[in-house]
């Protein structure tokens, strides 16, 4: 079914993922906020990306060096040929997120299955136990492409002084600074509760149906330009807490409704709730 996405490549059903599982080419990555998901069982050959063991630095608050990556890679035996489909849990929230980290450094190929888990169990399709098992490869990083899809700290303040479009995609509850984390979750992270000056709340899974898939571009664009009055011309900087749900937004944006201008804040609220001399609003 055409749902009017700008980009439509980007996406893969779960049809095509179980016709190219034995497929050497294709390459599944699963990313989950809850790790303990890829042991209770995974698509077969999938192998697991830990957004905190294998994305982010140990100690500085950054993503894992070029070389680290490239080497993770090698291991998983991904090559630069191959066709990446990224899925996960939770409307592919995590999957989302890697797919940014992962264009950020400079990867190509990159795709996700739309549905995520939750649509592959929901039809009843095969999962396993069985741990991947890989020949290692010697995947070459690209440089990455010139591109503008991460926001510093200056640049968002920057960003908001200059009265422009931003994306808070938490929940109302975090918005208004009446929680610092999502509901149900420990409230930590932030010294100071609200939102940034400027920023429309639209929470990130708006975007997504019941059954894990994306909405379809015309629905997309009823929240977004609809409600909220925005443009694909606009210049836009989504944020959250720590930058993975805004990623959701920041990929439906770029690659669902073709905005060409968006970048993800990933320092989000847990940078800004407890910077110096930033503005805020409750």
């Amino acid at each position: 079914m055409d749902k009017g996405y700008a980009h439509p490549e980007v996406l893969k059903d779960t049809d095509w993922v179980a016709a190219h599982l034995k497929d050497p080419k294709v390459v599944l990555l699963e990313s989950n906020e809850d790790p303990s998901l890829y042991e209770v069982g995974h698509i077969p050959g999938a192998v697991e990306l830990n957004w905190m063991r294998d994305l982010n630095d140990e100690v500085v608050r950054d993503f894992v060096s070029r070389e680290k990556l490239t080497e993770l890679f090698r291991l998983l035996g991904i090559e630069n040929e191959s066709t990446i489909v990224l899925y996960g849990d939770k409307n592919n929230w995590w999957a989302c997120y890697a797919f940014w980290v992962l264009q950020l450094m400079g990867v190509q190929n990159l795709h996700v299955m739309d549905g995520g888990r939750q649509k592959w169990l929901e039809e009843g399709r095969e999962i396993t136990r069985e741990p991947f098992m890989s020949q290692r490869s010697d995947y070459k990083l690209p440089e990455p492409p010139v591109q503008n899809i991460r926001a510093l700290r200056d640049e968002v303040l920057c960003h908001t002084q200059a009265g422009l479009p931003l994306v808070d995609v938490r929940s109302p509850a975090e918005y208004w600074g009446e929680l610092l984390h999502m509901p149900d979750y420990p409230q930590e992270g932030s010294l100071r509760g609200g939102h940034i000056p400027h920023a429309k709340n639209i929470p990130w899974a708006r975007a997504a149906n019941t059954n894990g898939t994306f909405k379809s571009a015309s629905e997309l664009r009823d929240i977004y330009e609809g409600e909220q009055e925005f443009s694909a011309t606009d210049d836009i900087i989504t944020y959250c807490r720590i930058g993975e749900r805004s990623s959701h937004t920041w990929f439906v944006l770029t690659y669902l409704l073709g905005y060409e201008r968006v970048r993800n804040y990933d320092g989000s609220w847990t940078e800004w709730g407890n910077a110096v001399g930033v503005p805020i609003e409750i």
